[in-house]
């Protein structure tokens, strides 16, 4: 193997490396939820008012705003979900809501309603 391809091996790994370590939170968040569906959820039935189920919800949005902003998308969405509350079809947003920013979690939420800004 020439020295070149070896250090680009090298990089590579590196880059690997520290995306893995970047997404460890998503992960860990991602898999408490597979533990609450495959334990806790099978025990309590179907029972969520919106579709798609807040268990999927969740997951969706962690998965494409990591464990920050999806955590605070799932915690709203969680308070909605009660006899009360909102019902219907719910999907994550494509994008970060506007004005989201880390020191302000309480913007990445939908506080209000069913697919409403």
């Amino acid at each position: 193997m020439a020295p070149a391809d070896r250090s680009t091996s090298q990089r590579k790994q590196c880059t690997d490396c520290a995306s893995m370590v970047c997404r460890l939170p998503r992960n860990a968040g991602r898999a408490l939820i597979w533990i609450y569906r495959h334990s806790l959820s099978l025990l309590v039935g179907y029972n969520c008012r919106h579709l798609p189920t807040c268990s999927v919800y969740g997951d969706e949005a962690i998965e494409r705003f990591g464990l920050w902003g999806g955590g605070w998308m799932t915690l709203a969405r969680l308070l909605r979900c009660h006899p009360w509350g909102t019902s219907g079809i719910d999907n994550v947003p494509f994008t970060t809501p506007p004005g989201a920013r880390w020191y302000l979690p309480w913007r990445y939420g939908r506080w209000r309603g069913v697919n409403a800004p």
